[in-house]
């Protein structure tokens, strides 16, 4: 797992044409070098964000992503994660590895008290995700985000550091 970079591009926009339809309808990442621009530039220029990305070990090939957003200092310390495995690489246990890097590094170098993770209910693989990462379902938030042209419901995952050290 690496930071994302401009440059990354043209894999990535090629991995997420790929994979439209393990996406669909949960989740629409940048497919076009423009859109990717402007998602990435976000995740690189902004200090309330950062972007990653997972690559199989054995071939060094693009398996997927995970961006911290909405990151808060303070007596917040908080961020939100959202993800996506490529076509191919899902059910691997890549995800896995790669989530639990992400809270690694962002609790234990970015001093993060604690990450959530908004999932719609059907979305049956990511909860899956979540739940073996140690996140906690915390509630439900009817019309939670706006994704693919209607406000969504979504289930409210959460981990905090205090549940980490308890999970040994």
């Amino acid at each position: 797992m690496r930071p994302l970079t401009l440059a990354d591009g043209t894999e990535f926009t090629a991995r997420a044409r790929e994979s439209r339809e393990l996406h669909k309808p949960w989740l629409f990442p940048p497919a076009d070098a423009r859109a990717y621009a402007v998602w990435a530039g976000r995740l690189i220029g902004d200090e309330d964000r950062a972007g990653y990305l997972v690559h199989e070990r054995a071939t060094g090939a693009l398996a997927g992503y995970v961006a911290v957003n909405n990151i808060v200092g303070g007596a917040f310390r908080c961020g939100a994660l959202g993800y996506g495995a490529f076509a191919g690489c899902e059910g691997r246990g890549l995800m896995t590895e790669a989530l639990g890097l992400v809270v690694a590094h962002t609790m234990d170098t970015l001093g993060l008290h604690r990450l959530e993770i908004n999932v719609q209910p059907g979305n049956t693989p990511s909860i899956a995700l979540a739940r073996r990462a140690g996140f906690r379902l915390e509630g439900f938030s009817p019309d939670f985000l706006f994704i693919d042209g209607a406000w969504r419901d979504h289930e409210r995952w959460a981990l905090t550091q205090e549940m980490r050290e308890a999970a040994g």
